[in-house]
């Protein structure tokens, strides 16, 4: 089940009760670092989660991550917001974002409140929510995406969107993924990188990285065997260098990166294992 069905049939349920680059200027530094904090995307997890999500937080805390980043926080697997935020705090996780499907900002407001009981700092547009997406609706989630962020402001909780392969495949000779980041006002949108899926489409990720580096704010660590392959692969097995990735991203110790996996060679737990320790370890 893909990202955005997924996000809907948990919307549904609350509802009814190559890769290299110049160095960036300031970027590096003189001694090795590592990140201070590792997260990852429930969705890495999701089955597991779907059968007992307070026992896969636990597994979650238990390899190391120390953040988490959530599924519809409206409905969560079934368990209430303050009863989630208390899992959380128990065992020492944080949760500063949420994916949301495209349906679930009608009710902003709302999810502004559940929001605020768990903690987060971002809702998260996960993808368009149509298969077929034309670049108006690009336009159209653009514009929606502003005043969407327009109206959070106050709160202090931000708008971001997040990026899928389908993104990058050209429509009438453009990028849609481009007519999106160009139209969204960075003053109100932030956006969320999602390293596996934009080399899936065939795309440059450190060229996106150059090009929106400042608007990203949130990222999906996510390896490729190959560009432009037809899955993902665990961190380190594959071809995006993660090392200089990192060293490329200002001001990274303020930023939320997550891992995520799609495609597990063993178990979900498994990967999500060592996925941690590998990003965990790494020097940049």
């Amino acid at each position: 089940m893909d990202r955005r069905t997924f996000l809907s049939a948990l919307g549904l349920a609350a509802m009814a009760p190559q890769l290299a680059c110049t160095p960036r200027a300031g970027s590096m530094t003189t001694t090795p670092r590592r990140l201070r904090r590792v997260g990852i995307q429930l969705y890495t997890l999701r089955d597991d989660a779907r059968r007992d999500l307070e026992g896969t937080l636990a597994n979650i805390a238990r390899i190391g991550y120390k953040d988490v980043e959530l599924l519809s926080s409206m409905n969560n697997f079934g368990m209430e917001p303050t009863r989630l935020r208390a899992v959380l705090d128990r065992l020492g996780l944080r949760a500063p974002s949420t994916h949301l499907s495209g349906e679930t900002f009608d009710n902003l407001d709302r999810q502004i409140e559940v929001a605020k009981i768990l903690g987060h700092q971002y809702l998260v547009l996960a993808s368009l929510p149509t298969d077929k997406p034309t670049l108006d609706d690009y336009r159209h989630w653009a514009d929606r995406l502003n005043e969407l962020g327009r109206r959070a402001q106050p709160s202090g909780i931000r708008i971001a969107f997040h990026d899928e392969s389908i993104d990058f495949r050209k429509i009438d000779g453009k990028v849609p993924y481009d007519v999106l980041a160009e139209r969204t006002d960075p003053a109100y949108v932030r956006l969320q990188l999602d390293t596996g899926n934009l080399a899936l489409a065939g795309a440059d990720v450190y060229d996106y990285l150059k090009r929106y580096g400042s608007r990203y704010w949130l990222f999906h660590i996510k390896d490729v065997p190959a560009i432009a392959a037809e899955h993902d692969t665990e961190l380190g097995k594959g071809v995006l260098d993660f090392r200089r990735l990192f060293a490329n991203i200002d001001h990274i110790d303020d930023k939320f990166v997550y891992v995520e996996q799609e495609s597990y060679p063993g178990t979900p737990l498994e990967s999500a294992r060592h996925d941690y320790e590998y990003i965990s370890a790494l020097e940049f």
